[in-house]
């Protein structure tokens, strides 16, 4: 082995050892885990351990709840995926403008959301949707329209959590879309307008596709969080009102540390690690193949 590969294997391997430790080698027990009837009882006696094959998984095709926070989460990541992609590239078009002063400031406050403590804000946020004394209906009261129950009626518990959830995870995108803005090239741009195209056909066929691996690479992110809501609707609504916010990884979470059917989380976990895998794997093979236009 040359010098110079030692070197690199150097740097390379910390990563690596890091990976296999935090990454591989638990989704291997994950997996072990969920084959079995791994509950509370075999942690006070590993004797107590069973295999049982698929029968966790044939045990949540069976169970409403489950379908019903796949449907929950399917929601969420249907309706948060593009409100997030598309403020996030509003905010970013906004403030590449020539037009805007102080351009280090506004990207600071805006992306401070993204970095704040997801608990901590949740907190704020559900204040702030509060029935009797919330700052929204406060606001609502002084255009004399009723107040809004909006994390305690199940019409409007999911848009009122997306409203948060979009707010806390925008500021990443918007970066990474001020990044590709950057470089979109400004004679092409230039030409167009020379040509006629109005502004937004300069933005279909000019920036769209200059910024198309930036969006590819939004849209794979923004995916996989929102399939692994979970801290959002724990903290705001406890999975409520009438469970019309328990998203998949809530139910994982009950299942494991509420009835400690611990096979049965696992289960859970392994079917959102396959699905994020399939999922990103297609958006990735739609992107090489169209280009995303």
């Amino acid at each position: 082995m040359t010098r110079q590969a030692r070197a690199g294997l150097g740097f390379v391997l910390p990563v690596m050892i890091g990976t296999v430790l935090v990454l591989v080698i638990p989704t291997i027990g994950a997996a072990l885990l969920s084959v079995t009837d791994f509950d509370i009882y075999a942690l006070a006696d590993i004797a107590n351990l069973r295999f049982v094959g698929a029968g966790n998984y044939a045990e949540l095709l069976r169970m409403p709840l489950f379908w019903r926070s796949v449907a929950n989460t399917a929601l969420f990541t249907a309706i948060g995926v593009p409100a997030a992609i598309a403020t996030s590239l509003g905010v970013a078009l906004l403030i590449s403008s020539a037009t805007v002063r102080w351009k280090p400031v506004w990207r600071v406050l805006l992306f401070a959301p993204y970095v704040t403590t997801l608990v901590a804000t949740a907190v704020v946020w559900r204040y702030m949707f509060d029935r009797h004394n919330g700052l929204l209906n406060y606001a609502l009261s002084l255009i004399s329209i009723a107040p809004v129950d909006w994390l305690g009626d199940p019409r409007t518990s999911i848009p009122a959590t997306l409203i948060f959830i979009v707010w806390k995870a925008f500021g990443y995108n918007m970066l990474v879309f001020i990044a590709a803005l950057s470089t979109v090239p400004q004679e092409l741009a230039e030409a167009a307008r020379l040509d006629g195209a109005g502004a937004w056909a300069r933005f279909r066929h000019v920036t769209l596709p200059a910024i198309g691996p930036a969006l590819l690479l939004a849209a794979v992110l923004s995916v996989a969080n929102f399939i692994q809501i979970f801290t959002e609707p724990y903290v705001m609504t406890h999975g409520g009102p009438a469970q019309s916010t328990v998203t998949v990884l809530y139910f994982m979470f009950d299942q494991g540390f509420t009835w400690w059917n611990l096979g049965m989380a696992s289960a859970v976990a392994m079917i959102v690690f396959v699905v994020i895998l399939l999922v990103t794997a297609v958006q990735a093979r739609l992107g090489k193949r169209n280009e995303w236009w």
